[in-house]
């Protein structure tokens, strides 16, 4: 979480690295054992009335989890509420934007993860963006690190708290239970990106037809079908501008757009910027 950002807020932090000396960080302790998972840092915020914040192509996963209020927050090119009981993911090097609405405070905890471009990012194929979250288990792990950081400080529960907040995270991100139908669907899809695929093809894929997937899709990864294939679509984009040299006219062909113009509004929406600006 990072400026350009309203100040309406209260928070408290745990970093992995003093040298991060931002002004919202600076007085923060500090838990190195949070860089063994990649963690950058992980805290509760108080979002009052007129916060918002803004943060352009963040450098890896971010995830809050909602116990009170609500706001909004920017995914998959649009707005999207969280509210109690909800818990919102965002993959790595996009726009990161997070509002206040209506006058009760926006109550939430998060964690920040900080990958380079070619790690292996904590979002998959079957991550979710947003869905139903009891958040008080990570709440608590967050403040206990905290506390343990300002208190005694001992390694062995650091460690424990640590534990608990990265196994919490990946519980939501990572989910094991989800239905089989799907992952092997998104598996396919993520293997031929280039195929134009229709959502009745992807139906036919999963064994279920159009209604039913829809509803899975919505219920475990909060998104519509074909929402998911343009999210795949968008991270592969992403990761090849970054890690190729191949040209965008070859990424936009192999990601399955044959209209250079449209996948370049579409990465616009979805990521933050265009195709030729994220290459420079």
């Amino acid at each position: 979480m990072s400026a350009p950002e309203t100040q309406a807020s209260r928070r408290s932090v745990t970093r992995a690295d003093a040298s991060d000396d931002r002004d919202w960080l600076r007085d923060s302790p500090v838990c190195p054992l949070l860089a063994q998972h990649h963690i950058a840092h992980a805290g509760v915020l108080e979002g009052g009335p007129a916060f918002e914040m803004s943060r352009p192509d963040q450098s890896g996963t971010f995830m809050l989890a909602c116990y009170s209020g609500s706001g909004l927050v920017k995914a998959d090119g649009q707005w999207r509420s969280v509210t109690a009981g909800q818990a919102c993911l965002l993959p790595p090097f996009v726009t990161n934007a997070m509002k206040t609405t209506g006058r009760e405070p926006w109550r939430m905890c998060w964690v920040r993860y900080l990958e380079s471009r070619e790690s292996n990012p904590i979002v998959s194929a079957a991550s979710p963006v947003l869905g139903a979250y009891d958040p008080q288990p990570l709440l608590n792990a967050i403040q206990g690190l905290h506390a343990e950081c300002t208190g005694a400080n001992a390694p062995a529960m650091l460690h424990l708290w640590t534990e608990l907040i990265h196994g919490y995270v990946l519980r939501f991100a990572q989910p094991h239970q989800s239905d089989a139908r799907l992952w092997k669907l998104w598996d396919a899809v993520e293997k031929s990106l280039d195929h134009s695929w229709s959502l009745e093809e992807l139906a036919a894929r999963a064994c279920v037809c159009k209604e039913h997937l829809r509803r899975l899709c919505r219920d475990e990864l909060g998104r519509s079908p074909m929402q998911h294939v343009t999210f795949l679509r968008m991270q592969t984009a992403r990761h090849l501008l970054s890690t190729t040299d191949e040209k965008v006219e070859t990424i936009t062909r192999m990601v399955g757009y044959s209209n250079p113009h449209t996948f370049s509004n579409t990465y616009k929406k979805w990521i933050g910027w265009r195709p030729s600006e994220n290459r420079r």
